[in-house]
């Protein structure tokens, strides 16, 4: 497989006109380097979205379980404390 391939896309004006802005803002080398930017960024939020995602659907999943799991371990809490 090739390491770089040739592509073409098609941008507005109003589009190429903030690839240009960004490109002076980030002070990229090259309006194909912002657009790669945006496409790493863009994969790293959805990437974060996803994993937060599953993280909320496995908290939602134990929290019935965590409160009986705790109330029976409440007792051991202040086990040993009236030794010392």
């Amino acid at each position: 497989m090739k390491t770089k391939t040739k592509s073409s896309i098609t941008l507005t004006a109003a589009e190429l006109k903030l690839v240009a802005a960004l490109q002076t803002k980030l002070k990229a080398r090259s309006k194909v380097e912002v657009v790669r930017r945006g496409l790493r960024l863009l994969k790293e939020t959805t990437d974060r979205a996803s994993l937060r995602g599953a993280y909320r659907s496995a908290s939602r999943a134990t929290r019935a379980f965590l409160g009986r799991e705790l109330a029976e371990l409440d007792h051991l809490a202040s086990e040993g404390l009236d030794e010392l």
